[in-house]
């Protein structure tokens, strides 16, 4: 039996730009699992994650999702992931709808299944009352949602999210959540970097803590936990834990 390809694997990554910004960094995501990565400012996990969607070269290592090499097959990589930053890129001249459709048409979606998904995203993330609205005048967070249903559209089986609570309400932010554990639950795979970590806390099934652009620690917060002595700590502890020895070693 072909043994089950991982949703990511990545091997050496290194990326130096004024300083190493990740250094040789090892990391493997499974299939249909919710997957944070956290570290402070500066980590390298933005970086990380720009190189495995394809938007920034690595210096060395080798990213493969799903079995695919992302470097010399970066097109057939990309049909498969979402990316999402968390500054997003939109067309304000559209509105939503005609965002959404002109994205399904860059991936080849067919329409008349694109249309009907389209409006269920959009519905599902709040945004009924704005369907038809330029995207020109909408808050970040709204822009924040629009932009996440646009990466949806092509029903992708990795989901790349940097951020992605950014600028959100409550009660948006509760959606988002809502809408990614259903990804989840329904066989995608998702890894997001967050500061906010009371959401990699109830989330995650397991958590990646980077600091200085390596792995310092990885595991379900059980286990995080048992790693490092501590069996009823707070992810934030255990992070402060963990962020000051990678410092001061």
């Amino acid at each position: 039996m072909k043994p089950v390809e991982p949703a990511l694997r990545v091997r050496g990554l290194t990326k130096r730009f004024d300083r190493l910004a990740v250094d040789a960094l090892d990391l493997t995501v499974r299939e249909g699992e919710f997957y944070a990565l956290v570290g402070p400012n500066g980590a390298g996990k933005t970086t990380t994650l720009r190189m495995v969607a394809g938007l920034s070269r690595p210096d060395a290592g080798s990213v493969a999702v799903f079995g695919i090499d992302a470097l010399s097959d970066a097109v057939a990589a990309k049909q498969v992931m979402a990316w999402v930053s968390d500054e997003p890129m939109i067309y304000d001249k559209l509105t939503p709808l005609e965002y959404l459709e002109f994205v399904a048409g860059l991936w080849g979606v067919d329409p008349a299944a694109s249309q009907a998904l389209a409006r269920q995203l959009l519905v599902s993330l709040g945004l009924e009352p704005h369907l038809n609205e330029r995207c020109e005048g909408f808050s970040k967070g709204m822009r924040q949602k629009v932009a996440l249903a646009g990466a949806l559209v092509h029903e992708p089986r990795l989901i790349i999210l940097d951020e992605p609570l950014t600028g959100l309400d409550a009660v948006s932010a509760r959606t988002v959540k809502k809408l990614l554990a259903e990804r989840v639950r329904g066989g995608c795979t998702v890894i997001m970097t967050t500061h906010i970590l009371e959401v990699a806390e109830r989330l995650a099934d397991r958590i990646g803590v980077i600091a200085s652009g390596r792995l310092v620690a990885e595991g379900t917060l059980a286990e995080l936990r048992q790693q490092n002595g501590h069996t009823h700590t707070s992810l934030e502890d255990l992070f402060i834990a963990l962020v000051d020895t990678e410092a001061a070693a």
